[in-house]
């Protein structure tokens, strides 16, 4: 293999790193931004969005 095939694989590895890490930074932002209610046996338990 080239020098030049060995960047372009670590610079996609690179790429698809951030873009996963970007991705779960997007998810926890919107689970701790988002009105949470949970039913239990001891009843409605309402969680409001974090600020």
């Amino acid at each position: 293999m080239s020098r030049n095939v060995l960047y372009a694989i670590i610079a996609l590895l690179l790429v698809g790193g951030g873009a996963f890490a970007y991705q779960a930074y997007q998810a926890k932002q919107e689970k701790d931004h988002s009105l949470q209610i949970q039913m239990g046996p001891k009843g409605i338990k309402v969680d409001p969005p974090k600020q």
